[in-house]
């Protein structure tokens, strides 16, 4: 945070936390239930693995192998990369509630010699119970065979409610309860229709740490938060601020719908908060991966990675950076006019010509390139801007350096 900057977002602010935050990569897995989403190669795949490894992400999950043969053999492909690469980041991978899908897990674990946490999810609301015709003694029966069956076949695992945002207290804690009477080591909050606001994460998120602590203790709290609403990543932040120790992301927020949270802007947010250390130099790498390999456009004015996040062209917001440029300050040049520094991500701030530009940007724009500002060569540009559409390409602005 600059000197210069009075922080408003400390004021009425819990005091710092040390307790870690730890992330869990959905960008393989769930993400990749998008219906607009194109599944990557499996050598994609792997290198979308070793990005998120790089970023520090401390788990990933690499696939559902009881969905077939394909899911199964890349999620073996996948878990013998971490081993061979000597990858820091460990696997995880999700299965219904029933034997069919925890088996392949407990087989590809067995083969590759890499722990694999389970992933174990079931319905939990009562409007899923009605539309499915479940009893919740079936899912409690459920639940009990399944996390029992993943302990006994040597598995860690993380049980997950699916629609706990929308369930009633009683179900969750009778499934919750035998989750963890039968070994569970995570029980997972899904938001997973986006219904959240943040008090409501909070507060159910508060609720399931009551059951944790009734049963005992030792079980942590994940939280898997989607964007229906657009508040995945304030719901992900006020579940961790509640008691969830790990929180789930994907790629540019790719995934079911309109999505899961933005593991991209969720990282930003929790090393600008100080509550993470990870480098984010490979932030853009990950994220542009992703776009190119899913088939998801990344659009120009996304937060952080996107194209335009940090340039401008606007004539007032432009001079407040060049004149920050100009006091040789690249702290001051990357904070005056923005929330995030674009060094944050490995980028920088970028000044363009266009219609709402002043002179000052052409000015700039010729002195960034070492050619001479002359008067004329400003005022022709200038001219040209003014009447411009949108903003002038590098190769529209070389031609008029010259009359």
């Amino acid at each position: 945070m600059h000197p210069l900057i009075y922080d408003w977002n400390r004021v009425g602010a819990p005091p710092p936390s040390d307790r870690p935050v730890m992330l869990d990569d959905e960008t393989l897995r769930d993400g990749l239930q998008s219906p607009s989403v194109t599944t990557p190669s499996i050598d994609d795949k792997i290198r979308i693995l070793h990005l998120i490894d790089s970023l520090g992400i401390e788990t990933a999950n690499i696939g559902l192998p009881g969905a077939g043969a394909q899911v199964a053999g890349d999620v073996e492909r996948l878990a013998r990369e971490i081993v061979s690469g000597g990858l820091r980041v460990q696997a995880n991978c999700a299965a219904r509630t029933v034997l069919a899908d925890i088996t392949p897990i407990a087989r590809i674990s067995q083969r590759v010699g890499l722990p694999i946490e389970c992933c174990t999810f079931i319905g939990s609301s009562p409007i899923r119970q009605y539309a499915e015709d479940w009893t919740l003694d079936r899912l409690v029966a459920l639940t009990e065979e399944a996390v029992g069956f993943a302990v006994k076949e040597g598995l860690s695992v993380m049980y997950v409610t699916e629609d706990t945002t929308r369930a009633d207290p009683e179900s969750l804690r009778r499934l919750y309860s035998a989750a963890i009477r039968a070994g569970a080591k995570r029980v997972c909050v899904a938001d997973t229709v986006g219904h959240a606001t943040p008090t409501g994460a909070a507060a159910v998120v508060r609720f399931v740490q009551s059951i944790v602590d009734d049963c005992g203790g030792g079980v942590g709290i994940d939280w898997h938060g989607h964007r229906d609403r657009d508040l995945a990543v304030i719901n992900s932040l006020a579940a961790w601020e509640a008691g969830a120790t790990r929180l789930h992301g994907a790629a540019l927020g790719i995934g079911e719908r309109v999505g899961n949270t933005p593991m991209d802007l969720l990282l930003v947010n929790l090393v600008l908060m100080g509550l993470r250390q990870d480098s984010l130099l490979r932030l853009g790498e990950y994220c542009e991966l992703v776009a190119r390999t899913c088939g998801v456009p990344m659009p120009p004015n996304y937060p952080v990675v996107g194209r335009d996040a940090f340039r401008t062209a606007t004539g007032v917001h432009a001079a407040a950076v060049i004149k920050a440029a100009r006091k040789n300050e690249a702290d001051l040049m990357d904070a005056v006019y923005s929330g995030v520094p674009a060094s944050l991500v490995g980028r920088e701030q970028v000044i363009e010509v266009g219609p709402m530009s002043g002179k000052s940007n052409v000015v700039y724009w010729l002195e960034r390139r070492g050619i001479e500002a002359t008067q004329g060569r400003v005022e022709r540009i200038f001219a040209a801007a003014k009447h411009a559409p949108s903003v002038l390409d590098e190769a529209e602005l070389r031609s008029l350096v010259e009359p």
